[in-house]
């Protein structure tokens, strides 16, 4: 019987992403948006309630990441000529680099004190930005007209196509918190989450298990980011 029910679950979910994919055909403009600004508001749910939910990881900082792949998009684009499709996914991975030496620093902190030095450091990564004149300082910058229009030649296409990467950004992390939950990582991580202390006299890595996960929440995060400000077009 819980064979059949995840045939049909499987058959239901890959009906409504088609439904979802075809968007561009059946919806308006303000559909569109409004339909992407909920994957993406999904997505950073997702990723948050890994995060915190199952980690312990209390982040009140994680729109660091998502600055910082707004800026490092415009960054890419602007400076090293890239095509924003292609620098999107080169985001993630700086995202994930940088989360490391982050990492170093806040993991020494624990409860009320990890959440304040989250804050702390979004709070650095956004006055570090305000300094840097060449992406518009505090008053911000907006995509030069040519690197818009290398994503597409029509607005029409251009919003399709930025739809589309955020609705396939939205399945993968769906899919990838879902495949970790039901991996030994994922049992650690559940082990983590009702009792700390019984985990690790279980012989869990507790720090391995959280860091592995900060830094795949970091590094999607900041994609999650570069696609926000891709969507508007300023930052």
């Amino acid at each position: 019987q819980s064979s059949n029910a995840s045939k049909v679950s499987s058959i239901i979910a890959l009906f409504i992403f088609i439904i979802f994919l075809l968007a561009p055909w059946w919806a308006g403009r303000a559909d569109i948006r409004l339909l992407s600004e909920i994957f993406l508001y999904l997505s950073l749910a997702s990723l948050w309630n890994l995060l915190a939910g199952y980690c312990g990881l209390v982040s009140v900082g994680q729109q660091a990441f998502v600055g910082f792949g707004g800026y490092l998009l415009f960054a890419l684009t602007i400076f090293s000529g890239l095509n924003p499709l292609i620098a999107i996914p080169i985001t993630g991975i700086f995202g994930a680099l940088i989360s490391l030496p982050i990492a170093f620093l806040i993991f020494r902190l624990r409860g009320a004190y990890f959440a304040i030095g989250t804050w702390v450091v979004a709070e650095v990564f956004r006055l570090s930005f305000a300094q840097i004149q060449s992406l518009g300082g505090g008053s911000g910058s907006s995509l030069p007209v040519a690197i818009v229009k290398s994503i597409a030649s029509s607005k029409a296409m251009r919003e399709s196509l930025i739809y589309w990467m955020i609705l396939g950004l939205t399945v993968f992390i769906l899919l990838s918190v879902y495949f970790i939950l039901r991996s030994r990582r994922g049992i650690a991580l559940i082990a983590i989450r009702d009792n700390e202390l019984a985990s690790e006299s279980l012989g869990i890595n507790i720090t391995k298990s959280k860091l592995f996960v900060y830094i795949v929440t970091s590094g999607l995060t900041t994609v999650i980011g570069a696609l926000i400000f891709l969507q508007k077009l300023r930052i």
